[in-house]
């Protein structure tokens, strides 16, 4: 509900436990943060992990774009997302933990399992970080941009898949071996 910036206490209190409880388990905000990064980023790359997936790239791709997609229509992943960036000049190793644990987390993630198809010979690509960042930002695109500012721009199930399908199978066509 608050994001970054809600006291310790309140976390503390809401989970029914002390704030030195939070602090033995996680040692600050920061790593607080990070692990709830670290959850999210963990469900959005699970279609990568799939056992399938390396067999089907394409669908592993899309079925990671629609998780992507997916967190933009939910209300308090954007309101999380807009209170980090707030925060980020009064709290910078906050809003650090948050980018390492969260979009460069499931960026690399997917440039491994791009590097896995490079290897297997199923795509072509040089630098699969840079081609990570360019799938993500394809499939993301200015959904997120307004997701960010509040600005209503409806996702529906079947709209997320079309996008999701679109933005693999360009990706595919451009690597394609």
């Amino acid at each position: 509900e608050r994001g970054v910036s809600a006291p310790m206490e309140e976390i503390a209190r809401r989970a029914c436990v002390s704030k030195q409880t939070i602090y033995n388990h996680y040692g600050s905000k920061a790593e607080l943060v990070r692990a709830v990064a670290d959850r999210r980023v963990h469900e959005i790359t699970a279609p990568l992990e799939a056992p399938e997936a390396m067999e089907h790239p394409a669908e592993a791709l899309a079925a990671f774009a629609r998780e992507m997609l997916g967190a933009l229509t939910r209300p308090r992943a954007a309101a999380f997302m807009r209170m980090a960036i707030l925060s980020a000049a009064d709290m910078p190793e906050v809003a650090q933990a948050w980018y390492e644990a969260g979009p460069r987390a499931s960026r690399r993630k997917l440039a491994d399992f791009l590097r896995m198809e490079t290897d297997a010979g199923r795509l072509s690509i040089v630098d699969p970080l840079e081609a990570a960042e360019f799938f993500a930002g394809m499939a993301i695109g200015s959904y997120q941009t307004a997701a960010l500012l509040g600005v209503a721009r409806p996702l529906s199930e079947a709209r997320i898949e079309a996008i999701a399908a679109e933005a693999a199978a360009r990706f595919m066509r451009a690597y394609a071996v």
